[in-house]
């Protein structure tokens, strides 16, 4: 089905005239494969909208649909969109996240792959947990085989759909796995995967490995989805995996009819597994594929765009493409420059107050996004001092709050009672007298018998070792076995209070009237609350059922794109986070080598490139104003250490920023020299001298004294008037800590209040 070429005169459907030239042609582009590669702020979102409903208005049969994407929100209002052009037709859709659509189809067909229908979905926690219970069982030393660390070499090897099987029978990653003194990784591989499928629950790696695995294996369901999907469409195709990419092949293969969107300067997600060849190889695999480049951008401002631009284009490997906009010319960039990085997280909060106030704008028109969580603390101190409500996002989601995972291992237990993470989560909460010992008996049984905990459970009396404890066991099992008689009878919403209420899980809460009590009560109240949201939700096409409701908590992701906080705050985030999204203003804070790029980066050119593509995703959320803030130097495991501005800072044409705030002089920093040639020596003591002669872009500091000498700061106390080598005169307001870790509070003249360590502090006492 082929919408004619359209000819100038002709008069076209009003969706299709609010597109571009290239726009509209990637919409009218139905059959054969297609790849949009679509530069930052192109209208990518548009685009896939619209080509859908083109699709639908060709009287193509929704069913046949099937779109992906990385994150609810743009499936929500990709959807949204298409229902407001066409009607309710856009819900019969297949179209969501990946794991979603998958786990979608795993629930029809997991019976061939031995999997219970209602099987669990294990979040990042449980696998943590089944790990740390799998060590500790193999009297394994869990600071060399780290949770952490093993289960990021499982998912690494899942991605590459490398199973345990497949894992023992490679030489390279046995032996690298012996050099790293982890020989028996390939063990607790095997164990972690065993225990998950006896349990009935796959991990997220698992819902895409199960999938391919189900197309590859059974040929009759390959040829019932192929059949099925005439239309595949694939969004963010340069963050998927070599495992989504298998996937996405299988079913597209018997139409053809594949149409990818991406960007590779845009490709951030290799840590997840993310293959950037994925769309550079695209048109290799499709040798016919047509090619429509989105280089308009309608976000940002002229300078941001060009900026951005002048950065990318130091990579080797990439998709030719020339981003340019007809927006204004804007702000040229700001390359702010602080002593410390409270000097930094100081200024960007006093910048976005005065910004704010002088052009009347909300709070969530800015954002800081650095490069690590850990950056945030600063920030955080500076926008309360300041007055500024603001939101961080990474911390803990909602779904991961220990009373809200209580309850819905209660309701995991109810759908799947081989759910061994959620049995031994809540078999003694609230306490009922079934302690460790019991459940490690448990557990050793179910082991030995080779069967489920819950087997186990469900015989108690059988088992005479459990002592008294067989009784208190054996009535949880009947409790349990209550909740699970009721799902046929009972929506989601009823059978979640009942199970909150029997439990006592609700009044052992409400009884709490700590702080922490009542706050945890309420998060309890707002789940039951979502949970008859979803029951009484008219336009979802899911089952109002307990098994539907779960599925969606796991996989909910605490993504800010999946967000509806309509809070006005300030945005801090990780670059990472913040792909997607868009702010009027936006601050990078931390541009210093080894933090951004991060020195873990240095040591490949592939990694150098991603990080500079990082960069480039920071530079291109802003929309108005952008500001590049680095300090001078920086706490690091509790030394004072010198920084140097990162390169990326330096790459980025001189034209398009104003150092005006950074106290460096304008020429010199990029007329084809590095941004340290201004300075001799070696880069420990350019970093040295920087430290020495810079200006904060707040307050000047006084230079440095060569007849300064410090004096023996034991003896300090408040009230004492001193002299620091750079901050200059200023009185002790208070002195804390011993040893090592002692430390002055002091206000000097005319920059505020300052924190330093004693031991590092270059000061005298007047």
């Amino acid at each position: 089905m082929h919408w004619p070429d359209q000819n100038p005169h002709d008069e076209l459907p009003p969706y299709l005239q609010k597109l571009n030239e290239p726009q509209r042609e990637a919409v009218l582009h139905t059959d054969g494969p297609l790849m949009i590669i679509a530069g930052a702020g192109s209208g990518k979102t548009r685009v896939l909208t619209y080509r859908i409903a083109h699709l639908l208005q060709l009287k193509t049969d929704p069913f046949s649909i099937l779109s992906l994407t990385f994150t609810n929100k743009a499936a929500r209002e990709m959807r949204s969109r298409i229902e407001a052009l066409v009607g309710p037709s856009a819900r019969s859709l297949w179209m969501g996240t990946f794991h979603s659509v998958f786990a979608r189809i795993l629930r029809i067909e997991s019976e061939r792959l031995g999997y219970p229908r209602d099987f669990t979905i294990y979040d990042t926690d449980d696998s943590k947990s089944l790990l740390k219970s799998i060590i500790k069982e193999m009297n394994l030393d869990d600071k060399v085989y780290k949770p952490n660390m093993v289960l990021s070499r499982i998912s690494m090897a899942k991605n590459n759909l490398i199973d345990y099987k497949a894992y023992s029978e490679n030489e390279d990653l046995m032996q690298q796995d012996k050099q790293a003194n982890r020989s028996k990784f390939f063990e607790i591989f095997k164990a972690y995967t065993e225990r998950c499928f006896r349990s009935g629950a796959m991990d997220f790696d698992d819902i895409l490995i199960n999938t391919n695995r189900l197309l590859r294996d059974h040929l009759d369901v390959l040829n019932k989805y192929q059949h099925k999907f005439k239309y595949v469409m694939v969004d963010e195709y340069q963050d998927t995996n070599h495992v989504q990419y298998m996937i996405v092949k299988r079913i597209a293969a018997a139409h053809q009819n594949l149409c990818v969107v991406g960007d590779d300067a845009q490709s951030i997600y290799a840590f997840r597994g993310a293959n950037i060849q994925n769309i550079l190889n695209f048109k290799n695999d499709y040798r016919d594929v047509r090619i429509v480049k989105l280089e308009q951008n309608y976000r940002s401002t002229r300078n941001i765009v060009n900026a951005a631009s002048s950065v990318i284009k130091n990579n080797s490997k990439q998709l030719e493409k020339e981003v340019w906009t007809a927006n204004e010319t804007g702000d040229k960039i700001k390359v702010v420059r602080s002593i410390t990085e409270a000097e930094e997280a100081r200024y960007v909060a006093q910048s976005i107050v005065g910004e704010r106030n002088a052009h009347q704008l909300p709070n969530k028109a800015f954002a800081i996004l650095y490069r690590t969580n850990s950056q945030s603390r600063a920030f955080e101190e500076q926008l309360r001092r300041a007055g500024v409500d603001y939101r961080i996002y990474g911390g803990t989601s909602f779904y991961q709050r220990k009373e809200i995972k209580d309850l819905i291992s209660y309701l995991r237990l109810t759908i799947n009672p081989g759910d061994e993470e959620a049995l031994k989560r809540v078999i003694n909460y609230p306490a009922r007298g079934i302690g460790d010992t019991t459940l490690n008996k448990l557990i050793l049984y179910a082991a030995e018998n080779q069967c489920t905990v819950w087997d186990i459970i469900s015989r108690a009396r059988q088992f005479p070792d459990l002592g008294a404890a067989a009784g208190r066991v054996e009535n949880f099992a009947i409790m349990m076995k209550s909740f699970m008689a009721m799902q046929s009878t009972h929506n989601a919403y009823d059978l979640a209070m009942h199970v909150a209420k029997q439990t006592t899980l609700l009044k052992t809460l409400y009884e709490d009237k700590t702080v922490e009590g009542v706050s945890r009560y309420e998060n309890i109240v707002e789940l039951l609350n979502g949970i008859q949201e979803f029951t009484e939700d008219d336009e979802s096409e899911k089952e109002k059922n307990l098994a539907s409701f779960l599925e969606d908590v796991a996989l909910y992701t605490d993504d800010p794109k999946d967000k509806n906080d309509e809070r006005d705050c300030v945005h801090l985030m990780t670059v990472h986070s913040s792909k997607g999204l868009e702010f009027q203003y936006v601050y990078i804070v931390g541009l210093e080598e080894n933090l951004f790029p991060s020195q873990m980066a240095l040591t490949s050119k592939s990694d150098l490139e991603e990080e500079r593509r990082l960069f480039y995703v920071a530079i291109t959320r802003a929309e108005q104003h952008l500001e590049l803030c680095f300090a001078t130097s920086r706490f690091r495991y509790g030394n004072l250490t010198p920084c140097e501005p990162s390169r990326f800072i330096d790459e980025i044409g001189k034209e398009f920023l104003d150092m005006g705030l950074a106290g460096m002089k304008k020429e010199g920093i990029h007329s084809g020299r590095n941004l340290f040639d201004t300075y001799s020596g070696s880069p420990a003591t350019r970093a040295s001298t920087l430290l020495k002669t810079t200006h904060t872009s707040v307050h000047k500091s006084l230079p440095a004294d060569p007849n300064f000498v410090e004096s023996d700061l034991n003896g300090l106390t408040a009230g004492a008037r001193v002299q620091h080598q750079r901050f200059g005169y200023g009185v002790v307001t208070a002195v804390e800590g011993e040893g090592d870790n002692r430390k002055a509070t002091v206000n000097f003249d005319g920059l505020g209040e300052k924190k330093l360590v004693l031991k590092f502090a270059k000061m005298r006492i007047l």
